[in-house]
């Protein structure tokens, strides 16, 4: 899949979001230890016993075996929006390949009205829909969003693709 960069606050200078998963022995300069990111996998409800975690610093690195493209890039998400992760690489091998998706780092100021507008065109709004129903489970309220948080933004059916 390939090199994923993520919000690093630390080296920002912006605070971490209340809302960021900090999973335990993550600091603002080191992702957690591998076996509690599986437990952040795991609890998104996502499928982590054929994933490998190396951790180095703020760096992931993430190999194994996901059913599905789109569970295999729920898996980087879940991994890269957690405090200390500045960067994932992910090797994950697919069961079924789909269509990849953008990734978009939210914004001060972002709603999903206003991602799905930017990402798809004026008037499209109303796609919101799509991009929370992309980031199930990692998102439960579509109005729970935070800057520095990266979504997954689906490329829509109609043949127009996302702009990045």
């Amino acid at each position: 899949m390939g090199l994923f960069n993520f919000w690093n606050h630390a080296k920002s200078g912006e605070p971490i979001a209340k809302d960021a998963p900090a999973p335990k022995g993550a600091t603002e300069n080191a992702a957690a230890p591998p076996e509690e990111l599986k437990k952040e996998i795991e609890k998104q409800g996502l499928d982590a016993s054929k994933i490998e975690i190396n951790v180095e610093g703020d760096k992931v690195k993430l190999g194994g075996k996901a059913a599905s493209t789109s569970e295999a890039e729920k898996i980087v998400l879940a991994v890269g929006n957690t405090k200390g992760v500045s960067q994932v690489e992910s090797n994950i091998a697919v069961g079924k390949t789909e269509t990849e998706s953008l990734f978009y780092k939210v914004r001060q100021g972002d709603t999903l009205w206003k991602i799905a507008e930017s990402q798809y065109g004026a008037g499209k709004g109303g796609k919101y829909e799509e991009i929370f129903a992309a980031n199930k489970p990692l998102l439960s309220d579509p109005d729970k969003i935070y800057p520095g948080q990266v979504l997954r933004i689906p490329k829509t059916g109609q043949g127009a693709e996302a702009r990045r």
